[in-house]
């Protein structure tokens, strides 16, 4: 499946919907002359066609890129009615791992919450910028995947995430650095997670999250823009930690919009270096 046939299947008539089925939230823009968002005049209330386009294929491109030759990954089953996915995302009181690997986090329990810790770490991990950064992304890859799969699919991942023409489009230099004066941001922030099916060596964990992508700073024609996803994981119980072996994304659920002011380009660019992101345990 080409990254075009995504999108092509996934247009809607949704009013929040567009390209790429990246939902949009209306927002309430700041007042007054001379104020912008991320550097221009005031934008209208519904963002450009070809800006969604952008946001849609970032967040769809782990998906739709990375296994692009998926298989059968085979995720375990259970006839127990707990493992459908029916219980909420709650804290255990469980102390979080303590270990890591590539900066990731690791060492997650052989239990539904370890898979699910694992999940939404992953999450985490394959949507941060370091995707953009060969040698980060190596790192990345060979933790989060199973070995057999990471070497399978590293050379994909390195030519979706290192293309010209896609680099261009999201506003990042070829080296997949951000322009001058910009500061390029890629972060998704897990909600809740579930189990779908669970043992054997093997678990389905399906992760709710919200994602931000987008360039901030004065000037910037690629403001930063949220999306709300689920990402459903194969895992597998490998080296004895979880592994990824396949997964798959959906859209949303997205919650309504609230009447927001957008903040400015000064105010983005300050929130992304002074607020470090999170990694994630139950």
């Amino acid at each position: 499946m080409s990254l075009g046939d995504e999108h092509d299947s996934r247009r809607t008539e949704d009013a929040y919907s567009t390209v790429g089925g990246t939902r949009q939230t209306r927002t309430r823009l700041p007042e007054g002359e001379g104020a912008d968002v991320y550097g221009g005049a005031r934008r209208p209330v519904r963002a450009s066609r070809s800006m969604i386009m952008v946001v849609g294929v970032v967040a769809l491109l782990v998906a739709a890129i990375a296994f692009a030759n998926r298989g059968d990954s085979g995720g375990g089953t259970s006839d127990d009615p707990k493992h459908t996915g029916s219980n909420p995302t709650a804290a255990s009181g469980a102390k979080p791992v303590e270990g890591k690997t590539g900066g990731i986090a690791s060492g997650f329990a052989q239990t539904e919450q370890g898979a699910q810790s694992a999940a939404a770490n992953y999450v985490v991990a394959l949507g941060s910028d370091g995707m953009y950064n060969q040698a980060r992304r190596h790192e990345i890859v060979s933790t989060v995947y199973a070995p057999d799969v990471a070497a399978a699919r590293q050379g994909d991942l390195d030519r979706a995430y290192s293309g010209p023409e896609f680099l261009s489009r999201i506003g990042l230099k070829p080296d997949g650095t951000a322009p001058n004066g910009l500061i390029f941001i890629s972060r998704f922030n897990p909600v809740g997670s579930k189990v779908e099916a669970y043992g054997n060596g093997t678990a389905s964990v399906s992760v709710w999250y919200s994602a931000l992508f987008g360039l901030a700073g004065e000037g910037s024609k690629n403001p930063v823009s949220e999306g709300w996803y689920t990402n459903t994981f194969q895992l597998k119980w490998v080296g004895n930690d979880w592994k990824v072996t396949d997964f798959t994304q959906k859209d949303g659920p997205a919650p309504v919009g609230r009447d927001q002011a957008a903040a400015t380009a000064k105010d983005m660019a300050d929130a992304v270096e002074q607020y470090g992101g999170f990694t994630y345990a139950r």
